[in-house]
């Protein structure tokens, strides 16, 4: 299963991470889906009914656009199917965040987007995924390995900022290229159209089996991103070859702090040693000096626990408004931290 991500680059940064080969080979960098950037926030910490970034074909909302010309879109994950009669998505009475490679032509909720070719690759840093063990679960951060070269530009760079055109090559944090499948849905008495996806999984690949057995349909490079988008050229049959385990992947432990999708700060990605276990409870003097140095400091990021104490989706899409990760991913998990805030 796959139910919590990261995402933390900014949206003209995902824009220059996401570069996807055409039918040619030639390489384009996408553009977002008109407002779409207003509605996709950075967060250390996506659950489901967040809304996420996917790259898709553009002709899907351009019927003149070529099929292999890709956009990227925000999208909620949680699959509401076009034929859902409720005036109130959240009504849905089963969970659409995943669907299994198995039972795609099964189920109606998913053989119809899959048969239109409404094909979508979700981006994200990587995935947690939990552990069981015997009285307690242990969360694990799931990412693609990253070259030596790739870090996310330090904040502390001469550099002009990279403008939306910039088309230099990418050398930051490798994005994971999740198979999922959309659909668009307006609510019976007229409104806006809301596009929704959920996350096809597989069986994990044997380095994950020991952490939980099922683990997202991964796809390795940008041929596959190619095949996987371009439903004109690749038919549905084909294209669910595709969908296999991949061993591809790396991770490590991360804190419980990541098990409340209400927290959202750096900590949640940061590795740790399971073994430790803290003790040290804080002491009232000890809580009366981290007051002082978050009211005394400026430029002290509040914890996102204290901005907003709302619960359900909302709630959990004013925490990541207010928190505006950074997205210099790569910097916390080397240890040498950041104060870089995202462009928006």
């Amino acid at each position: 299963m796959c139910g919590r991500t990261a995402c933390t680059l900014a949206p003209d940064e995902l824009s220059r991470a996401s570069r996807y080969r055409d039918r040619t080979g030639q390489r384009h960098r996408p553009r977002w889906k008109d407002g779409d950037t207003d509605k996709y926030r950075p967060s250390y910490n996506k659950s489901p009914q967040s809304f996420s970034p996917v790259l898709l074909s553009n002709r899907h909302f351009n019927k003149d656009a070529p099929v292999d010309e890709c956009v990227l879109a925000a999208m909620r994950w949680g699959l509401v199917p076009a034929w859902f009669k409720e005036n109130d998505p959240n009504k849905m009475q089963y969970n659409t965040s995943n669907c299994r490679s198995e039972s795609l032509l099964e189920k109606k909720s998913y053989k119809d987007p899959l048969l239109k070719g409404q094909r979508c690759v979700i981006l994200a840093d990587g995935f947690y995924e939990w552990r069981r063990l015997e009285k307690e679960k242990q969360p694990f951060f799931i990412y693609f390995p990253q070259s030596q070269g790739g870090q996310v530009p330090s904040p502390q760079s001469t550099q002009e900022p990279k403008s939306d055109q910039d088309d230099s090559d990418w050398t930051g944090w490798r994005l994971l290229t999740i198979a999922g499948l959309f659909d668009s849905w307006t609510p019976p008495g007229g409104g806006e159209v809301l596009y929704t996806y959920t996350v096809i999984t597989v069986d994990a690949s044997p380095n994950l089996q020991s952490i939980h057995d099922r683990m997202p349909a991964l796809l390795d490079g940008e041929d596959e991103v190619r095949r996987w988008l371009d439903f004109g050229e690749v038919k549905s049959l084909e294209a669910m070859k595709l969908l296999q385990p991949k061993s591809s992947l790396t991770f490590h432990p991360v804190s419980p702090l990541v098990n409340n999708s209400r927290n959202n700060s750096p900590e949640c990605l940061q590795p740790v040693d399971p073994t430790v276990k803290k003790t040290i409870q804080p002491t009232a003097s000890s809580k009366m000096m981290m007051s002082w140095l978050k009211t005394a400091s400026p430029n002290k990021r509040k914890n996102p626990d204290e901005e907003t104490t709302a619960k359900g989706p909302e709630g959990k899409l004013a925490a990541e408004k207010q928190t505006k990760p950074t997205g210099s991913l790569q910097q916390w998990l080397l240890g040498t931290g950041s104060s870089k805030k995202p462009k928006t």
